[in-house]
């Protein structure tokens, strides 16, 4: 069992009886296999289909389904004379950062992951690098819940704002096969050590832990070369993403809502960050 950091800060009153209420409504097992069931599956789902799906009539179903919007968890609408449920995108990031909170996990964050996988190598990106990167950048921007961006960025564009010695990519058997890369978020001096943060896989590799790997060199590299504060901002739909940012000490601050819109549509985005564990960062940046 871990213990929670001595210098975990106090949680706040408000944030307190926010999150009493979240688990107050979770206190009902059935709804918390709701929950699951919704945000499961991609889309929404009719009442029916989750009543068949987890073996429990309608009205009970239609029952939970409310108490679960009344606390934000989902989302209800009307289609004709039906009713489709989907999933509350900000509660993605915003439960468990409330279960941290509670705990006192805030404070306590790991350095990085561990389980690195034996198969695919990190190196520092190349120029010849560049297509490859792109391919990868594609790939990214198809899926719909990478990236604002609609088109791949040209190689010098990218060359210049991505910061040197902070650039990377991985390979499986020689083939790059994903990137990483940070970009300093301001040109004022005061904030030298922050930037933000990429990581991107290629299609054909997601799923072997090309991403862990990458983002395992980004960090500790980061840490080394006198970064001290990391910054991403990712789509709320993409889960796999926020764990993976979550492994490597980065922590939720919160959800921009409606922060710009994609494709014709307002879209959110979680804002994390990751601090440099204070033992390494030295020195008084104030």
């Amino acid at each position: 069992m871990t213990t929670p950091a001595p210098d975990a800060p106090a949680l706040d009153p408000a944030d307190a009886a926010t999150y009493a209420s979240w688990f107050a409504c979770l206190a009902e097992p059935t709804r918390v296999r709701l929950l699951h069931a919704i945000a499961s599956r991609p889309g929404t789902s009719g009442v029916g289909e989750l009543a068949d799906a987890l073996g429990i009539g309608q009205p009970t179903i239609s029952h939970h389904l409310r108490k679960l919007a009344d606390v934000g968890f989902v989302i209800l609408a009307k289609e004709g004379t039906s009713t489709r449920v989907a999933i509350n995108a900000a509660c993605c990031s915003g439960l468990p950062h409330a279960a941290d909170a509670v705990m006192g996990l805030l404070a306590a964050r790991p350095c990085c992951p561990t389980d690195l996988p034996e198969d695919v190598s990190v190196r520092a990106m190349e120029e010849t690098d560049f297509p490859a990167v792109r391919r990868i950048y594609a790939d990214g921007i198809a899926t719909g819940d990478a990236t604002f961006e609609t088109e791949v960025p040209d190689a010098a564009a990218l060359d210049a704002k991505w910061l040197s010695g902070h650039r990377w990519v991985a390979e499986v058997d020689g083939e790059v096969v994903g990137w990483a890369a940070a970009t300093r978020v301001s040109d004022r001096a005061v904030y030298a050590g922050v930037a933000e943060t990429s990581v991107y896989v290629g299609a054909s590799a997601r799923g072997r832990g090309v991403g862990t790997a990458l983002i395992h060199r980004q960090v500790t590299e980061a840490d080394r070369q006198g970064l001290w504060t990391l910054q991403t901002s990712i789509f709320p739909e993409n889960k796999a993403s926020l764990a993976l940012h979550h492994s490597a000490g980065f922590r939720t601050l919160g959800v921009r809502e409606r922060i710009a819109r994609h494709r014709g549509r307002w879209r959110d985005t979680v804002l994390l960050e990751r601090r440099r564990p204070e033992d390494e960062a030295g020195g008084d940046r104030d």
